[in-house]
């Protein structure tokens, strides 16, 4: 029978990058996909990689900006392999702070907080006398980013079983053995849960993953219509390079339902034409919900279980595109046995009781 020296479970961008690190090094690597490689969370995403930000969690901080920082190469490496284009942009956001946030910060005004003024940036905007704030940052297609990665995986020589969900692990001496699934088993002697929302669903630890749902559309604007991301409390719009925006997005307690509800969309749209008046004019091309894999504390679990030779990078929640290539570097590291340069003590999944 044949075997692997890591088994990772989840085909999203976060399992695609991590196999294409641990293949960087040496190992053979087979990825389990319970469905079709990067068609949840990250097929959802909306690819904003915002470094830095009020929302970022504390002990997420020094993860993200080091994950921003590495972008440009990490697009670079596999757009050169694959020869995906994933566009990466880079103008910028314009972000648009909820009202009580400019209350509370005296001399909050566009112009103190602007290159050059807001109808310069974006005449496209509805309101350029708005507070506002220039944010250097980048955006990605997830969708192409996940093509790239599914496609230099198997350039690796990646082994991918896909429609196959794992059931448990399967264990020999008190450690890791392989994984099992419906069909059949995989034997390795490490084994990484990079399985998003679905990461809690075998045994023998029950991860406290879980779905947080979010709806989204994308219209066919004017080419150029925007250039930069905008961010407004209400909804964020992110441009591609071939003219589509992306508007999103929602938040909700659903559990697995990804199914998409009109009035929401239509809000949504509402939001994003009050912004931008000439995307009433765009015509609807899509509109899609997906599931971010939640924590309890909103953080990712990264590291080493209490079972020897099972790891977890899961639950990344709204950052998994933006944590995809620090947390290959880092769970490449830890699984190869060296001291990774992140601190991940505060992402262990062994703070979680039974983990």
């Amino acid at each position: 029978m044949k075997t692997w020296d890591v088994v990772i479970v989840g085909g999203g961008i976060i399992g695609l990058s991590l196999s294409i690190e641990l293949n960087r090094r040496g190992a053979r690597v087979l990825i389990v996909e319970r469905g079709e490689p990067g068609r949840e969370a990250s097929h959802a995403a909306a690819g904003m990689l915002v470094g830095c930000s009020s929302e970022t969690p504390a002990a997420l901080q020094p993860l993200a900006a080091a994950s921003a920082r590495m972008y440009p190469e990490f697009v670079r490496a596999l757009q050169d392999e694959s020869g995906i284009d994933a566009d990466l942009r880079e103008q910028g956001a314009l972000v648009f702070p909820p009202p009580e946030h400019v209350h509370h910060r005296p001399g909050f005004t566009v112009e103190s907080q602007l290159p050059v003024p807001l109808r310069e940036l974006e005449p496209a905007l509805a309101d350029a006398g708005q507070p506002a704030f220039y944010s250097k940052e980048r955006s990605v297609d997830p969708r192409a980013l996940v093509a790239a990665a599914l496609k230099a995986a198997k350039h690796r020589s990646v082994d991918i079983s896909s429609g196959n969900p794992v059931t448990a692990l399967i264990m020999s001496e008190g450690r890791v053995s392989g994984v099992s699934t419906a069909r059949t088993h995989y034997a390795a002697p490490t084994v990484v849960n990079c399985a998003g929302a679905w990461a809690g669903q075998w045994s023998p630890l029950r991860l406290p993953a879980r779905p947080v749902k979010g709806q989204m559309l994308a219209l066919a604007a004017a080419h150029g219509l925007l250039r930069h991301v905008i961010r407004a409390p209400e909804v964020y719009l992110v441009p591609r390079s071939d003219g589509r925006v992306l508007i999103g997005t929602t938040v909700e307690e659903a559990g697995y339902d990804k199914r998409t509800e009109s009035p929401t969309i239509h809000r949504l749209q509402r939001e994003a034409i009050r912004l931008v008046p000439a995307l009433e004019q765009a015509r609807v091309l899509e509109a899609w919900a997906g599931l971010r894999p939640g924590t309890p504390d909103e953080l990712p679990m990264l590291g080493a279980t209490s079972i020897s030779g099972y790891f977890v990078a899961a639950g990344h929640f709204r950052d998994g595109i933006l944590l995809a290539p620090v947390t290959a570097r880092v769970m490449g590291q830890l699984i190869a046995g060296e001291r990774p340069e992140q601190d991940l003590s505060k992402l262990s999944p062994r703070r979680f009781k039974g983990c």
